[in-house]
């Protein structure tokens, strides 16, 4: 019995899946929204063009963009396969067409995933990797989000009070606690 290949051009508010037989015929081909009931959708779509055949993904990205789709394909015992970016931007240009689109990548994406056997499997356990992945990523919003305002009340507190900012080390709670207290000059003077 032969298998399906499905690849997956991930981006960030879409993606787009596209599907080949053995012989390399596409047998679908969609741009879905990166919601949980759209990709549902196009993962039940291509397990029904499968018809019992056995159903290998491929995507080009572990992280960010595509987790809720990695999440949703290991939850329903789907091999997917990881295919950098960089080897599809390679092997994209020893195909017939010309201009990048997300169609044309994931047609590359699957036909790549047909062909070669070199392929690192995402496995169950790297979904540890991903939900990772995902709290460093907020955890470096926080702290550009924390730097942000840092400088931004070091800025106001120069021009306004000079003496101050350099006495204060405002990444404490102590000096903020001050400051939430006597907001101005004259307020701080009086006591």
């Amino acid at each position: 019995m032969s298998r399906i290949w499905a690849g997956i051009d991930s981006g960030k508010g879409h993606h787009h899946g596209l599907a080949l037989d053995a012989d390399g015929k596409m047998l679908l081909s969609r741009r879905v929204v990166n919601n949980e009931p759209e990709l549902l959708k196009l993962i039940g779509d291509v397990l029904d063009l499968a018809d019992g055949r056995q159903v290998t993904w491929a995507i080009d990205m572990t992280g960010g963009e595509p987790a809720l789709l990695l999440a949703l394909l290991v939850n329903h015992g789907q091999e997917v396969f990881y295919i950098p970016g960089r080897l599809v931007n390679r092997a994209a240009d020893g195909y017939r067409g010309e201009g990048k689109t997300d169609a044309r990548d994931a047609y590359v994406i699957a036909d790549q995933a047909r062909m070669r056997r070199d392929l690192r499997s995402i496995r169950p356990g790297d979904e540890a990797a991903i939900e990772l992945k995902l709290l460093t990523g907020r955890r470096a919003d926080l702290v550009e989000d924390r730097t942000r305002v840092v400088n931004r009340l070091r800025g106001t507190l120069l021009s306004m009070f000079p003496a101050l900012e350099r006495a204060l080390d405002v990444t404490n709670a102590g000096p903020l606690r001050l400051l939430t207290g006597y907001q101005t000059p004259a307020a701080i003077r009086r006591t």
